[in-house]
């Protein structure tokens, strides 16, 4: 009789559903304090706006700051600010991951293009987009194509620098199996190259839609009549610093966002990292 309770004690199958419920609620866990962290903040923000400890005039509490935004949404003003400018991030985003997955795939690919495209890649990358934006407004406009190439820009280098050195990572066996089952050039890239690259492609594409987020808010500041940058700026200028804090607000909550989305793709595209 002991020796059938200890053999059902120690069931492979009971403890490996003991470890995957620790870990669910380790997981669980974790997602808690994710959640937890930035409403503490907030409340902290609130008692010390409302005790006196920060200035009122400078950091007015959430709340008021939460019933300003409700009170732009009912106005309108919210949803043309924020709409042109995610028109504006979506746009700048696709056209300098683009371009900077292909381009970085073939310089991965193929020597004599790295070495012809790199050194103009490492000669304009230190260069600020931003410290290019008069030159830009100058040939495209303060409209909606100079904004959007400003991020392109700003995305671009990231992007092609990961590919390029995703695809250069990739084991030598995997190009040599390749090579002895003739693969066609079509295959070698999509089979081969896109996917052995994707790893640090997608981290390169990570970080270009932060700095995408960085730029739109500075670029609206400096050329434009609409947007969320537009918005921060010209309520910092007004002293309407609810507003302010309006737009900012929804700049890290965009970033949030669209970071959870990428590592969401990240993970069903490469589910074994």
């Amino acid at each position: 009789m002991k020796k059938e309770q200890a053999t059902v004690a120690h069931d492979p199958f009971e403890v490996e559903q003991r470890e995957w419920k620790q870990r669910q609620s380790k997981e669980r866990y974790k997602q808690l304090l994710t959640i937890v962290s930035p409403i503490f903040l907030l409340l902290l923000w609130e008692v010390a706006s409302r005790t006196g400890i920060l200035d009122i005039r400078f950091f007015p509490p959430p709340s008021a700051i939460i019933s300003t935004f409700f009170s732009m949404i009912t106005s309108g003003v919210m949803v043309d600010h924020v709409g042109v400018s995610l028109y504006r991030i979506f746009a700048g985003f696709l056209a300098g991951v683009i371009p900077g997955v292909i381009i970085g795939l073939l310089m991965g690919l193929y020597s004599p293009i790295r070495h012809f495209i790199q050194p103009i890649v490492m000669a304009l990358m230190p260069i600020p987009t931003l410290a290019l934006l008069p030159i830009i407004i100058i040939l495209f406009g303060i409209g909606d194509l100079s904004k959007v190439i400003t991020i392109a820009g700003s995305v671009f280098f990231p992007v092609v620098i990961n590919t390029a050195a995703g695809v250069l990572n990739i084991d030598r066996i995997y190009l040599d199996v390749a090579n002895n089952y003739g693969a066609g050039k079509l295959q070698f890239f999509f089979k081969i190259a896109l996917p052995g690259a994707l790893p640090v492609m997608l981290e390169g594409i990570q970080m270009g839609q932060a700095i995408a987020l960085l730029t739109i808010v500075a670029a609206e500041m400096m050329g434009a009549t609409s947007g969320i940058g537009y918005l921060i700026w010209t309520s910092y200028k007004a002293f309407l610093l609810k507003d302010m804090y309006v737009g900012l607000i929804l700049i890290s909550f965009f970033g949030y966002l669209f970071s959870v989305l990428l590592r969401s793709f990240q993970k069903k595209l490469l589910p074994w990292r």
